[in-house]
């Protein structure tokens, strides 16, 4: 299989806490060191969140901007995508950062259970945040949660909401949600492929599920989500020392299924978003 396997990497998330894993970048400076190791140890694209200095989630758009920056200026053509989740703010307040005009922003098209609350993503705010993404170029990261999910992303590309090709994730793992089932797991895939024949598929798999949900992807020519965001830990025994830990199992199992990891020349090729002025390879 020479598809190459484009490797995202979500490096902080809402939830994860210094006392949960040391190694969650938690600072602006911090979120950005570990993105660069990230990116030399062969992911494509960041996954990021901000926090405040005390840990708490925010969608403040200042700090997504000093990380934009940063990012730029250190991680060179990497494809930077900001998460609009509902941990880190409410309604319209998710997509503030929007008009920074990151590569990419996550867009979950429906609501679903999480292990304690619903997860709500009304149809007006899911088509705000679309709206918004339109006018500031930005390409949706469909995160599927729920196979109705797909259903909707499909309805939302052929009627112009979302347009381009779909990059579609499936969010396995996480409890009362999507679970990590290996027939699900099949059906999603040909789902995609019935209802969005140009899309791309990626897949996240939640904590200990990591790994096998990893192997799956690049078994199947899919993309891969890992990172201290979904998992902070290396095995059952061992917290992940850093990002770059997680990206580089994610590239190992890449040559044992003999996959070129996508560079982010190629992985902006794929997904169909334009190169930046840079002689770096």
């Amino acid at each position: 299989m020479t598809k190459p396997c484009i490797i995202c990497c979500a490096i902080t998330g809402s939830l994860p806490r210094k006392e949960n894993n040391s190694a969650v970048p938690i600072t602006i400076d911090e979120q950005i060191e570990s993105t660069q190791e990230a990116f030399e140890a062969g992911a494509s694209i960041v996954h990021a969140h901000v926090r405040n200095d005390d840990q708490s989630t925010t969608s403040d758009p200042e700090k997504f901007a000093r990380l934009k920056e940063g990012l730029e200026k250190h991680c060179p053509g990497m494809i930077i995508q900001f998460s609009t989740g509902g941990r880190s703010g409410a309604n319209q307040e998710r997509g503030g950062m929007l008009p920074l005009g990151p590569d990419m922003a996550s867009l979950s098209v429906g609501s679903n259970n999480f292990p304690t609350r619903v997860y709500q993503n009304s149809p007006d705010l899911v088509d705000w945040l679309a709206s918004e993404m339109r006018t500031h170029n930005v390409k949706p990261e469909i995160e599927a949660f729920d196979l109705s999910h797909i259903h909707q992303a499909a309805q939302m590309n052929k009627d112009g909401r979302v347009p381009g090709d779909l990059y579609i994730q499936f969010v396995m793992g996480v409890k009362n949600a999507m679970p990590v089932d290996r027939r699900s797991f099949d059906f999603f895939i040909e789902t995609v492929n019935r209802l969005s024949p140009g899309a791309e598929w990626c897949a996240a798999g939640i904590g200990r599920h990591q790994i096998t949900v990893n192997e799956w992807c690049v078994a199947e020519g899919g993309h891969c989500r890992t990172g201290l965001e979904d998992n902070v830990r290396i095995d059952k025994d061992r917290l992940a020392p850093s990002n770059a830990a997680l990206v580089k199992r994610v590239t190992e199992f890449c040559n044992q299924y003999k996959r070129p990891v996508a560079s982010w020349r190629q992985a902006r090729d794929i997904l169909g978003l334009p190169q930046p002025n840079s002689t770096n390879p």
